[in-house]
């Protein structure tokens, strides 16, 4: 299931933490842009009921944690937007990523060992 922006902002903080009270998450969401108590709580056991959370009870609140891998979501949103902003071509993406940013001596040089070893598998 592909999370909202803001669901996707919760899992990022989960991601980090490991686990978490809604107010941990609260306060970590808050760091960035102000958001409410009721509204994280309410999105959050809106995570819960989609499945994209767990909860255990941990006295007289829920400690979270997710249930959705980092990895997997990030293939996942990247295909969605593959197919859709770039019909499809993985070159397209690329080709425009790196024409619109600065790419360090770094960057370069992982891409290459990534072509390279992409081409061992073919």
């Amino acid at each position: 299931m592909k999370p909202t922006e803001s669901e996707l902002e919760i899992l990022q903080v989960l991601w980090a933490l490991g686990q978490a009270t809604v107010r941990q998450v609260n306060d970590e969401l808050n760091k960035k842009r102000e958001i409410g108590y009721t509204t994280t709580l309410k999105l959050m056991q809106i995570m819960f009921e989609k499945k994209l959370v767990t909860r255990t009870d941990e006295g007289r609140y829920h400690l979270y944690q997710s249930a959705v891998s980092e990895d997997e979501t990030q293939q996942q949103l990247l295909d969605i937007f593959v197919d859709t902003a770039f019909k499809g071509s993985a070159m397209k993406l690329v080709m425009q990523a790196l024409g619109n940013h600065q790419t360090s001596a770094e960057e370069l040089d992982e891409i290459k060992k990534l072509i390279a070893q992409l081409e061992q598998n073919n």
